[in-house]
């Protein structure tokens, strides 16, 4: 008689999955939980102590780790040298393996989860027999998706056995699962030790090992030739795109998924006022603070009435009616709010295609790692979430500034370290007015920013000027007397910081050095 062992903490289509096996004539072996569960369904099994003629031990830990379970499974059934073993142990084959593994990604996931909790949800003898089953897929089939039951049925019903390439498939499904699962684990006592002040001995990890979870296809990614799927990361914060409720409109894009985590992170800089950004192409066409969420959009869309045509609108407030309004007359992909207020959203559901998303804004910590594929690797970096003092600049030069400017240069700093390189950003203290974003020489870049402050009819006697990183010639500084900017942030540290501070005293430009780049690639 052929014969299957089951145990699972997931019990979703299991009755099914245990009725055609033993419909099969299939005999079920079972532990725990899931042979109570078989058994109160009527279904008939055998428990592991019968086979093993040893008892379950040490609260469970120790059960199905027995030669009579993975000799059963591992057995080649055409080597002799197998067979023989089989036959002097007096072990029986499994021919089908049903395992799914501890929850332990859900008890992480619950509030205050001590370590020792965690530990326990930590699976040893599943992970081992499903390996185990798999390795020898030839002869096993080992199931750990629910989502598969159906496909096993349906060949059984039809000819009594599994397919070979069903068998092969499910194999690689289980070493993707172990892989995740252990990936999970070793992530979480990571963390763990990263919040312990003592400092192992040890030699490092020479490996990364990332685990995600597939959300679901995209219809394409960057261009529609390319195919795109979303993953999620199993354990993140609340404050991540990947979080956001879709309210309304068609699924997100590859490219809106992009621009909306670019702009989501751009309004965490402005926590503490009325915050709009707009975004098209993850720079930021404009990006405006008030202290009201309507009067900080109208200055978000005049910094770029037209590049805001179709692009990425996030508010850090509650989105109102009178907002609501104003957004349903554009043309938008994407707006992102905390909340709306009653009857807002329902004005903004008169588009069916504009995606609205709603995003949990009371924690705005993030992911403290960035990853960046490249060919053959990846690169592994920080994230960009210093958080600076202004009052900690040092002046460059002989010219001084006001608090006023040291307030707009402080805005117009926490923008620039969003946009991309080379970059410069004109600004006052409560919207952007020029942004230079891209550029493969820094001049290039200041010259865009400036001519569109220009354009906006700016008061350059209130524009400052920020570059995300030191200016290296007197060009660009020459260039900013001619519009008539009156002070300049900038990292410092250039070769030519002697020639550069002494044009902008030239010129009475104050200039504060922040000692930090923000490169952004």
């Amino acid at each position: 008689m052929s014969r299957a062992l089951i145990s699972v903490s997931d019990k979703t289509g299991l009755l099914p999955m245990a009725k055609a096996l033993i419909a099969q004539g299939v005999e079920i072996i079972s532990t725990g939980g899931t042979k109570r569960f078989l058994d109160e369904a009527g279904l008939k099994t055998t428990a592991v102590e019968e086979v093993t003629n040893f008892p379950e031990m040490m609260d469970g830990r120790v059960k199905t780790l027995h030669p009579k379970i993975h000799g059963a499974l591992l057995a080649l059934r055409d080597n002799k040298d197998h067979q023989l073993a089989v036959k002097n142990h007096e072990i029986e084959y499994i021919d089908f393996v049903i395992v799914n593994l501890y929850p332990f990604k859900q008890t992480i996931k619950k509030a205050e989860v001590t370590l020792a909790e965690a530990i326990e949800q930590i699976d040893i003898g599943g992970p081992s027999m499903i390996r185990s089953a798999a390795k020898n897929y030839q002869s096993v089939t080992v199931v750990v998706d629910p989502r598969d039951y159906a496909v096993v049925i349906e060949e059984l019903e039809s000819q009594s056995q599994t397919k070979a390439v069903t068998r092969q498939q499910l194999a690689q499904k289980v070493f993707a699962h172990t892989a995740a699962y252990d990936a999970l684990i070793a992530s979480y006592l990571a963390n763990q030790i990263a919040e312990v002040e003592e400092e192992g001995q040890i030699a490092p990890v020479e490996s990364l090992t990332l685990t995600y979870d597939r959300m679901y296809d995209l219809r394409y990614g960057e261009n529609a030739h390319q195919k795109a799927a979303v993953y999620q990361k199993p354990i993140t914060s609340s404050y991540a795109i990947t979080h956001a409720k879709v309210l309304n409109g068609k699924p997100l894009s590859y490219n809106n998924l992009r621009d909306a985590d670019a702009a989501i992170k751009m309004i965490r800089e402005f926590p503490d006022q009325a915050c709009a950004v707009a975004v098209k192409h993850m720079n930021p066409c404009g990006i405006a603070v008030a202290e009201t969420i309507e009067i900080a959009f109208n200055r978000c869309r005049q910094a770029d009435p037209i590049s805001i045509f179709g692009g990425i609108v996030v508010v850090n407030r509650t989105l109102t009616i009178k907002l609501a309004e104003t957004l349903h007359s554009m043309f938008l992909d994407v707006i992102i709010a905390p909340s709306f207020e009653e009857g807002a959203l329902e004005i903004l559901k008169q588009k069916v295609n504009v995606r609205v998303l709603q995003l949990d804004m009371d924690d705005l910590s993030m992911d403290a790692e960035e990853i960046t594929s490249i060919s053959g690797g990846l690169l592994v970096q920080e994230a960009d979430s210093l958080v600076e003092d202004s009052e900690q600049w040092q002046q460059m030069g002989t010219v001084s500034t006001s608090n006023e400017k040291r307030a707009a240069l402080s805005f117009a700093w926490r923008v620039v370290k969003h946009v991309k390189s080379n970059a410069i950003v004109v600004a006052d203290g409560q919207q952007t007015y020029g942004v230079g974003a891209g550029q493969t020489n820094r001049v290039g870049a200041a010259k865009i920013a400036l001519d569109h402050a220009k354009e906006l009819g700016a008061d350059f006697s209130k524009m400052v000027l920020a570059s995300d990183a030191f200016i290296p010639m007197t060009d660009t500084i020459e260039l900013a007397h001619q519009y008539g900017v009156q002070a300049i942030v900038q990292p410092g540290g250039s070769i030519g910081d002697k020639e550069v501070i002494a044009k902008a005293d030239e010129y009475g430009i104050a200039m504060l050095a922040t000692k930090v780049r923000h490169f952004r690639h």
